[in-house]
């Protein structure tokens, strides 16, 4: 059956049914806290939540989901991808748990004649939520499944919930057994390869508290209307239907691969890396024509970036079996051919679909040559420099600005002898992520929307920048924003950011933090300003609060800095300088800037070096770094030609963008390095620079994190005094102070050894007496009890198998003891051979003993361990183990 039959028939289904047929959402979710749609029931969001009346009591739709947290992982496996379709049918207050089972079970088992989908009802596995007793009786009483078929799980696998307070509830998944070839057999609750999930009902009847994750929330009642929300994954019914492994088998995407076959002469099956290729091309392809459908353009942000990411990886996976030239267009065509039978608005949008993904390919293959040539001369500088690993922030370069994904550069590298720092790849792409969700946050509350800096920007122009000179500029304000907003006027009280034709307040750049102080208005108001900004080119955004007074647009102005702070940052900023350079000096041009960060009295400089900078070298830095201060060096800046600095020796940072005319930044004959930042006069500003240690941030990059002028001097001052402290409890000389500690702390782990080999065999000791008080229960020994508070989890195990060991072998015995370890309480169960023949399995026993303590627990079934959250409880969770070894034995 193919993939537009089943979509058809699961429509016509559930109208036939009294469900109103709804058309799929566009994949741009109507909803700020999505990027996309993610999930079938996205689009009835609102009538869930009680925002909107449903427009009918029942509904029913195929939607069409995007998710990309894993596209790394797309292609190595057969089970991940980003597009999927999820056919959904929705009750609001009408049918519940009876005809939501009746109904799932009727579309799935129902002969294709009769309009159903004619699986097997014997390879159905029914999983419901643990204490679901009512779902769990419908489909054993009502449906006929055999109960050996019906399997319970946890919150985590069968409770939902949207992750905020809300409704929330129980589900019931249908799972197909794909047969002994995919696995063990046992159920979805052991093997979900074998029993592949393809239903999700969700029974939405209670209400949920605040909490994290999936399971840890409150309960706090029942909803005053129940409403049923089912998903199932067209793409997993069409793989079994179909009779194929996987998805990427199924007919909308094989034939995408077919395509791929015919461009690259690649056959799918033959290799396992171009296997891989295969599926990135076929899914990415898919989901980057309904992106282009639904109106996503690729750019460098949101869902442009999601659909640019994707894209460039389809097209590098095409390069990579063999193809050299365009390869979209056939692409795109196969996919609009294949999945215009479900969405006929992607053949009447062709040519646009077509327009803007071709352009997309044409832009990354020229990217792919200016970004060789980028690739190739960081090569030729890591290699000059005696390097083997290719910086992770080059890497990120590489992938930031001309989309190259890390395994092209991987690959790339690779070929020339060198290998990437991942981690420190990693790390910049996390911190791009963070910003990214901190760029989302503040687009909630309007401050992250470029077009109100725009609007400024082309009525008034660039800002004229005089903090070189000044600390103080009369000026006039050009542009008022509220909320990210443009307004006439801003009142005391307001949240706003200021831009004025001219001022000396520096905006954040180059790792200096942006300047800080007021903004005084000639009519009496005035405006604290606790940052900086540059949102657009040329534009300085002063971000604070209106203090007193009414701000208006055209208003004459005083701006004054924090005077104090910026001669703190500026003392950060040169010292900066002159560590890059004693660095350099002592460690060679390896030890390139990687990043920086300017604060009042303090820095961090981020460089490269494949290993830990040794001791020794620090204090030659730090004492290089202070003799420079002490020479009293001049400090000026001067502008240039780009091409004039690179004569004059001057160091440029990779990554950063240079126009024809630069600042140059000199320190007497030390250093020189280009930099828009503000600075000290003369060396002998800084007072001070004390180097407070270095550290990795990633393969091939250190960190090194300092202090300048006063607070150098107050962090040395409280050091003497911590000395002078321990001199008086060790009673020695400074000198001798590390000595004398090391033995000190020797003596207190071989004293700390002592009491835990103590503490253990006075655990150990109580296994004979244990054993010898075994209880008889029908016939089988069973050792129940709790020991000292604070033994551990090893201890208590082995404690446990010890008077296992002890009981007769021909016996059935069970151990079953328990603690309390930091607050919590702790149970590990022992059964032996005789005890298992008898169905009685560790596993099981624990179960059952951490759910009345609050907890879980599991093992295997001759040992198993578990734990909760309530310790009180102790002594039930020992009477329900005696309780079910009797009922079992």
């Amino acid at each position: 059956m193919e993939s537009a039959e089943i979509r058809r028939r699961w429509l016509s289904f559930f109208e036939e049914r009294g469900h109103t047929v709804v058309p799929s959402a566009s994949l741009i979710a109507d909803d700020p806290t999505l990027l996309l749609v993610n999930a079938g029931m996205v689009p009835f969001k609102p009538y869930f939540l009680g925002e909107t009346k449903p427009p009918a009591p029942r509904a029913t739709s195929v939607q069409k989901c995007v998710r990309t947290p894993d596209i790394e992982e797309v292609g190595k496996t057969t089970r991940h991808g980003t597009f999927f379709q999820m056919c959904g049918n929705f009750s609001f207050g009408d049918y519940f748990k009876e005809g939501a089972i009746r109904y799932a079970w009727e579309a799935l088992t129902n002969s294709v004649a009769d309009g159903g989908f004619g699986l097997d009802p014997e390879r159905l596995w029914i999983t419901v939520y643990l204490d679901d007793d009512e779902a769990e009786r419908i489909w054993r009483e009502d449906i006929g499944v055999p109960a050996e078929r019906i399997q319970r799980l946890g919150k985590k696998d069968n409770y939902w919930s949207m992750g905020v307070p809300g409704p929330c509830g129980p589900c019931s998944e249908i799972n197909y057994d794909r047969g002994p070839e995919f696995g063990e057999e046992g159920g979805p609750a052991v093997n979900d390869e074998r029993y592949v999930e393809i239903w999700n009902l969700v029974f939405m009847q209670y209400e949920r508290g605040p909490g994290e994750g999936k399971e840890d929330f409150p309960i706090l009642g029942e909803l005053p209307s129940k409403n049923i929300d089912t998903g199932l994954g067209l793409e997993r019914l069409a793989m079994i239907l179909q009779g194929v492994q996987n998805m990427y088998e199924t007919d909308t995407l094989r034939v995408v691969m077919d395509t791929a076959t015919e461009l690259t002469g690649v056959r799918y099956g033959a290799a396992h890396h171009t296997d891989v290729s295969m599926r990135v091309v076929a899914d990415h392809m898919r989901t980057s024509v309904m992106l282009i459908g639904d109106g996503v353009t690729p750019g460098n942000e949101g869902r442009g970036y999601v659909l640019r990411r994707i894209m460039r990886r389809a097209i590098r996976n095409m390069r990579l079996m063999g193809a050299t030239g365009p390869v979209v267009q056939q692409l795109v065509d196969t996919v609009i051919n294949t999945m215009g039978q479900q969405y006929p608005e992607l053949i009447t949008e062709r040519k646009r679909i077509e327009t803007v993904a071709l352009a997309e390919e044409a832009a990354f293959l020229k990217a792919l040559k200016g970004g060789t040539n980028i690739l190739d001369t960081a090569v030729t500088e890591t290699k000059a420099a005696g390097g083997s690993v290719l910086s992770g922030d080059k890497a990120f370069l590489l992938h930031d600005t001309w989309g190259f994904p890390i395994d092209l550069t991987l690959e790339m590298a690779a070929e020339q002898g060198l290998t990437v720092d991942e981690p420190g790849f990693r790390r910049l792409m996390k911190e791009q992520r963070d910003r990214a969700k901190a760029d989302a946050k503040a687009k909630k509350t309007g401050h992250a929307d470029m077009s109100g800096y725009r609007e400024i920007a082309d009525a008034a122009g660039e800002t004229d920048f005089i903090g070189y000179e000044h600390t103080v500029g009369e000026s006039r304000v050009v542009g008022i924003l509220v909320d990210g907003v443009p307004s006439p006027a801003a009142t005391e009280g307001d949240e706003v950011e200021i831009v004025l034709d001219r001022t000396p307040f520096y905006a954040e750049g180059g790792g200096q933090i942006g300047d800080t102080g007021r903004i005084r208005i000639d009519s009496g108001a005035v405006v604290e300003v606790r940052d900086c900004q540059k949102p657009v080119p040329g534009v300085y955004v002063h971000r604070g609060v209106v203090q007193v007074g009414e701000v208006t647009v055209g208003a004459p102005a005083q701006a004054v800095i924090d005077v104090r702070r910026r001669r703190a940052i500026a003392r950060a900023h040169s010292a900066t300088h002159l560590t890059h350079q004693a660095l350099r000096d002592a460690l060679g041009p390896q030890a390139a800037q990687a990043g920086s960060e300017n604060q009042p009295g303090r820095f961090r400089f981020d460089f490269g070096s494949p290993n830990a900078v040794p001791g020794s070298v620090m204090t030659d830095v730090e004492q290089k770094i202070n003799e420079v201060l002490s020479h009293e060096l001049d400090v000026h800046a001067e502008v240039m030609s780009i091409d004039e600095a690179k004569k004059q020796g001057a160091i440029a940072e990779f990554g950063e963008k240079y126009g024809e005319r630069v600042r140059v930044v000199t320190i007497g004959d030390f250093s020189k390095e280009l930099c828009g930042g503000t600075h000290v006069h003369n060396t002998a500003q800084l007072g001070l620079v004390k180097l407070l240690g270095e550290s990795s941030i990633g393969s091939g990059v250190r960190r090194i994190e300092a202090l300048v002028g006063v607070d150098a001097y107050n962090f040395l001052a409280r050091e003497h005094t911590v000395v002078a402290q321990l001199q008086e409890l060790v009673k020695g000389r400074p000198e001798e102070l590390p000595e004398k500690i090391s033995s000190m702390l020797g003596k207190l782990k071989d004293a700390e050894k002592e009491i835990e080999k103590f503490r253990a065999e006075k655990v150990l000791q109580a296994a004979a007496g244990l054993a010898a008080g075994a209880q008889d229960v029908r016939g089988v020994a069973l050792v129940t009890g709790q020991v000292p508070d604070g033994t551990g989890a090893d201890d208590l195990r082995r404690l446990v198998l010890d008077v296992r060991g002890r009981l007769q072998g021909d016996r059935p015995a069970v151990v079953a003891l328990f603690t309390t370890a930091n607050g919590r309480p702790l149970t590990v169960i022992a059964t032996n051979e005789a005890a298992r023949a008898r169905g009685l399995k560790a596993g099981d026993l624990v179960r059952t003993a951490a759910k009345t303590l609050g907890g879980g627990g599991g093992g295997k079934p001759d040992v198993a361990q578990g734990g909760g959250q309530n310790p009180a409880a102790i002594g039930d969770a020992v009477a329900a183990v005696e309780r079910m070894v009797g009922e079992t034995a």
